[in-house]
């Protein structure tokens, strides 16, 4: 038998490995607070609700209520209330309409949450309804999502100008961003218990949000609607889909749901805590030694970590260095810095000061406040240890699900996805092959019995800002229902 460490031991040395990532992943906040929930999940085991609870989502009893009866002319107004004329320093030409505002989800506790939605730019009439989410838990969809990712405009170095993103995905659909739970950037609360939150009322607060967005935007009710996330969504997405499939089935407000997709997502701890330390040794970030020692004395399904265990662990981060972990090969941000393929790796920096401008935040009809990339002041109370029992569900449902990885990801790698899905033990519909975007191969693709499983070459823990082009070319296929070329 091999000593185990005391909890308030155990504590301050992952504090150590969570200051050590946030050191040398400055690009990624979003990432960061992953690593510091996974971590802290070690400790926390009596706050974490197991599979059958925290997948249990359908049953609710009182805990929320949607509202059935609504003034059509009221939220008409309230919709061209919300309509963005234009935010500040963007480029002349554009044609397309955006709006920004909240959605009240509690009127008692005036818990309102903050959207960005944006009609596509070709017949948006025809376009499927997407609904994004980033993770963290605690990061703004609005800030990485909209402003870094897949949204319409990129900020620009000056922190005061925008230019156009030619590889949006608002080219193939109407892209809705939502900034959840209360806390996180624009969204609030008048209650400030309600910054401890977990899965289960983030879920809740969701579909809420989205019973109450199609009033105001009743056009869209009928579409065809996907839900994409990355990081920690993957929980919130598919526990918000199993939701929506547990209330399509009583009839009211029914929500046309076609597919989710993850990205990168935090789908099993353990699983993924085995496919991160496997994959820094397969990309040459750690001795054979180390791994060793990893695979000899670390027992993931262990909430105890033993005193080898931790100093392996330990000598794994130490051997890294200071990378970007959450794209091993991209450049750190430095005063020296550039664009590489269109990635600014300063890019929380420029969207932290361009959103706190206070005339950006009057164009986006918020309340005047210091926005944040990610709020430390939440307190993440319940975590599903995995997710693919929820998965396993939507699967037998239908619709369509895919996961999709950036293969340079160091801390939710590729390796973490497939460990993941292949304990699901399903059978292989496409066998594994090579997908192309512009002549070039795009990445890899398997596709299962109701999954797929997708990797984008040369893409980090943020897809669509490593690899727009490629982001853009797997998207419009999952949205069409096919799989890329």
């Amino acid at each position: 038998m091999f000593s185990v460490l005391s909890e308030k031991a155990l504590f301050c040395s992952l504090i150590l490995l969570v200051c050590h990532f946030a050191i040398s992943c400055k690009a990624n906040q979003q990432g960061e607070y992953l690593n510091k929930l996974i971590q802290s999940k070690r400790f926390q085991q009596k706050d974490i609700y197991s599979h059958e609870e925290a997948n249990n989502l359908s049953d609710f009893g009182d805990e929320y209520v949607v509202s059935h009866e609504h003034d059509v002319e009221q939220e008409l107004r309230l919709k061209e209330a919300d309509k963005v004329k234009a935010l500040p320093g963007q480029p002349k030409g554009v044609d397309f309409d955006q709006f920004a505002g909240y959605i009240s989800v509690d009127a008692k506790e005036k818990r309102k949450l903050f959207y960005y939605f944006v009609e596509s730019t070709l017949n948006s009439s025809t376009k499927p309804l997407v609904l994004w989410l980033n993770g963290g838990p605690g990061c703004s969809s609005f800030g990485y999502g909209a402003m870094q990712e897949i949204g319409p405009f990129r900020i620009n170095r000056d922190s005061k100008t925008l230019s156009l993103n030619k590889y949006a995905w608002t080219k193939v659909a109407n892209v809705l961003f939502l900034e959840s739970p209360a806390g996180v950037g624009f969204s609030y609360s008048e209650n400030s218990s309600d910054l401890k939150v977990g899965d289960k009322r983030t879920a809740i607060d969701s579909y809420i949000f989205l019973q109450n967005w199609l009033k105001r935007f009743p056009q869209h009710s009928s579409r065809d609607f996907f839900i994409v996330g990355e990081s920690y969504a993957g929980h919130y997405v598919p526990q918000l889909a199993s939701l929506i499939q547990s209330e399509n089935k009583k009839n009211r407000n029914v929500i046309n749901l076609k597919g989710i997709a993850v990205g990168n997502g935090w789908i099993d701890d353990n699983l993924g805590k085995i496919g991160m330390y496997d994959n820094f040794w397969m990309h040459a970030l750690n001795s054979d030694e180390t791994h060793k020692g990893i695979e000899k004395y670390c027992q993931f399904k262990n909430s105890d970590v033993s005193k080898e265990c931790h100093g392996y662990l330990q000598k794994a981060i130490n051997e890294i260095g200071n990378i970007d972990l959450y794209n091993i090969y991209a450049p750190l941000c430095t005063n020296t810095s550039h664009f590489e393929n269109g990635f600014d790796p300063c890019a929380d920096t420029t969207t932290a000061n361009y959103l706190n401008l206070p005339q950006v935040q009057e164009a986006l009809h918020v309340k005047a406040t210091e926005w944040f990339s990610c709020n430390g002041k939440i307190y993440w109370t319940d975590s599903a240890t995995s997710i693919l029992p929820t998965i396993n569900e939507l699967r037998s449902s239908g619709i369509s699900i895919w996961i999709y990885s950036g293969d340079v990801d160091g801390i939710v790698p590729t390796t973490s996805s497939r460990y993941s899905i292949n304990s699901l033990n399903l059978s292989v519909h496409t066998p594994w092959r090579p997908w192309y975007s512009e002549k070039e191969v795009g990445g890899y693709l398997i596709g299962y019995e109701g999954l797929t499983l997708i990797t984008v070459r040369g893409a980090g823990h943020m897809v669509p800002s490593n690899q727009p082009q490629r982001a853009l070319t797997m998207i419009s296929s999952f949205l069409q229902g096919i799989l890329p070329p």
